[in-house]
């Protein structure tokens, strides 16, 4: 069966990246407590360096589930409850709207607050912490949004989030990411560097040769390899790198997790679960989204940049997980939720 998995996935995966496409893709299978890789393209066109497991790629918003995973767990071991309201962590959140959201609405998407770093036209400039706290009090919510009652994709929201991780546990968001998630699971390439002045990850020279160089989806180079983005002038709002063969054992655990500390599994089971349903096909947990489709519900969360892409698929009933990575911007990682997984879990049932 492995092999009409292979086919599978190189027959959706290959006519993407052909010569003339830039860059590369990185993607991994997790079925069966088996893991199968795909490479395709180069990690930087100029020096023709291929992508293999091990290159590091920008996650962009795939940073999210950690984050939403950090939440659950605090909430199952007692240290913070999804109903919190945001002022406990951060009594400098003063605005009328913003003081009545929870911990659980920011992880969830539910918070009704769109800001104007999570929309076009986009901002200029960039926010300090103080500047960011200011538009968050200065938030007003159009006619009928309420926390709690409509599903808003807000990046900003998860950097507010990440803000009420750090004061809650005393500690920065890098350190949690490792101490929490990455040492216990065993993701030993992933990372949440601190930004330099140039907007590059700060790394270490062998990790530095391993990060690919980002292209938008018309072949143009942006920003060197390790280029980090974020409107937030704050340490930790940068992004996470990671590669594939990591993200592969962070799917894993998603979907089988019998090796891990069983409040970390619960967690992760946790933030998978639908709490808001958007419409008939989609639904919001913390982080992921659920797309409920003929051959099977899919649990995902997709992200990008304008010189990244990247997609975390789960199959949770047929123990199937799916990560793909590339370095350019607008790969069509929809064929993953709506082509790739779905043929892959009727073959898992059909056995």
């Amino acid at each position: 069966m492995i092999a009409q998995m292979r086919d599978i996935v190189a027959n959706e995966l290959a006519p993407t990246m052909t010569p003339d496409q830039p860059g590369g893709l990185a993607a991994a299978l997790y079925a069966g407590r088996h893991v199968e890789f795909f490479n395709y393209g180069f990690a930087d066109d100029a020096t023709r360096r291929p992508v293999t497991p091990d290159t590091l790629f920008n996650l962009g918003s795939l940073r999210k589930p950690f984050e939403a995973t950090l939440v659950a767990l605090g909430s199952l071991r007692g240290e913070l409850r999804l109903d919190d309201r945001l002022p406990k962590y951060l009594p400098e959140l003063t605005g009328d709207y913003v003081r009545r959201v929870t911990v659980g609405h920011l992880a969830t998407h539910t918070s009704g607050m769109l800001l104007p770093t999570d929309h076009p036209p986009w901002p200029n400039d960039s926010f300090s912490r103080a500047r960011f706290i200011d538009m968050l009090n200065a938030f007003e919510p159009q006619a009928g949004e309420a926390p709690g009652k409509q599903r808003v994709y807000s990046h900003a929201c998860y950097v507010l989030l990440q803000l009420v991780l750090e004061r809650c546990y005393d500690a920065p968001i890098a350190t949690l990411f490792e101490q929490r998630i990455l040492g216990p699971i065993g993701m030993n390439a992933t990372s949440l560097p601190e930004r330099g002045e140039d907007n590059r990850a700060v790394m270490d020279a062998a990790w530095m040769q391993r990060v690919v160089q980002g292209y938008s989806d018309q072949g143009m180079a942006i920003g060197p390899p390790g280029n980090q983005q974020s409107y937030f002038d704050f340490p930790g709002a940068g992004q996470m790198f990671s590669s594939a063969r990591d993200l592969a054992t962070f799917v894993a655990a998603c979907v089988d997790g019998r090796s891990i500390d069983p409040h970390l599994r619960e967690a992760l089971r946790m933030t998978q679960r639908e709490t808001f349903r958007v419409d008939d096909k989609f639904g919001q947990g913390m982080a992921w989204e659920t797309v409920h489709l003929p051959d099977a519900t899919i649990v995902d969360k997709p992200g990008g940049l304008n010189n990244a892409s990247g997609y975390l698929g789960l199959v949770p009933i047929r123990q199937i997980g799916f990560v793909l990575l590339a370095n350019r911007g607008e790969y069509p990682h929809e064929i993953v939720r709506y082509k790739i997984l779905p043929a892959l879990a009727k073959l898992v049932a059909s056995h």
